[in-house]
């Protein structure tokens, strides 16, 4: 079977990463990128990483998305705060059957990306990466890379494993990112909000990286509360997370190196947070069926003061 073609819409730390990663791999890939462009026509693309460090002299690279040419995978790696330019970025991109890969945070994003392109496109990726990018051009991996797929619906009931999720995986794996097929995406989402909304939250909150809160006996109590309140909203859609996955997640944040969240260094950069797509929907879709996760509404309105303060 031949090899899928890739657009990456947002070439940032995640998408530049698996992206490049694609690439390396043999995949035909093609970058959008915005600030980064003149640099990466130029220079490319460099990778420092854990797994060994890699450049990509020469990319398919792009400031105008009417001039790419349209593939068989769309990886979606935009922050939610620029989704309002998706029915602009998206359709240009698209050939009939293509997919979209969603690799972005929080929860519902689907349903608002479903009404531009419609639902049987869509497939959902939870990524557990940490990268970050240090300066134009340059991305720098410093843990984890695995990503978990699933297919969406308009309802987002569990469809199984479908051929054309293993044939994107196929290429991921080929390019040496770990992949797990999930049955259930809004199950997956869930599970991935256990880590992003105690640790995005309160990196910005208590303006601290993971080691740092892991190692507070009252902010480690704090993430754990938290993990419990993602799990009764997670069960208010009847989505149940077994309460031996929040030790495991914190196992899991003490072997991590320390690590300065997107969220964080979205606040220090000045850029929105994505607070809508990993706070509001959640706590939206768990009131929505009379459930009220009180430490994770008062992470929501801090973070809103916070936000709307900082970029004053």
């Amino acid at each position: 079977m031949s090899k899928l073609t890739y657009t990456i819409i947002g070439t940032g730390a995640l998408g530049g990463f698996y992206g490049a990663r694609l690439q390396k791999a043999g995949n035909e890939v093609h970058f959008l990128l915005n600030n980064d462009y003149t640099h990466v026509t130029q220079y490319g693309l460099t990778i420092t990483s854990i797994d060994g460090d890699f450049s990509l002299p020469h990319l398919n690279a792009y400031n105008d998305v009417t001039k790419m040419p349209k593939t068989d995978v769309v990886i979606l790696a935009l922050k939610t705060t620029n989704n309002h330019l998706l029915p602009k970025i998206l359709p240009p991109v698209l050939k009939e059957n293509s997919v979209v890969l969603v690799f972005q945070n929080g929860i519902s994003i689907e349903e608002n990306i479903a009404a531009i392109i419609g639902p049987h496109r869509i497939i959902g990726g939870v990524c557990f990466l940490c990268s970050n990018k240090p300066s134009p051009g340059q991305i720098h991996h410093v843990d984890y890379k695995k990503i978990i797929l699933g297919e969406y619906t308009s309802d987002y009931q569990p469809v199984g494993i479908t051929d054309r999720m293993q044939q994107i995986a196929n290429d991921f794996e080929n390019a040496d990112i770990p992949i797990e097929l999930a049955e259930d995406l809004l199950f997956a989402r869930w599970k991935k909000l256990v880590w992003n909304i105690p640790y995005n939250g309160l990196s910005v909150i208590l303006n601290a990286s993971t080691n740092e809160i892991m190692q507070n006996t009252n902010s480690r109590k704090l993430v754990e509360n938290i993990m419990h309140e993602v799990l009764a909203g997670a069960k208010s859609s009847n989505r149940i997370i077994p309460d031996d996955f929040i030790s495991y997640m914190l196992d899991y944040t003490d072997k991590m190196k320390p690590y300065r969240t997107s969220m964080k260094i979205d606040y220090d950069e000045g850029r929105p947070l994505e607070i809508e797509a990993i706070f509001g929907n959640s706590l939206n879709k768990a009131k929505s069926m009379g459930v009220h996760l009180p430490i994770i509404e008062s992470l929501y309105q801090q973070l809103k003061f916070l936000d709307a303060k900082n970029r004053l």
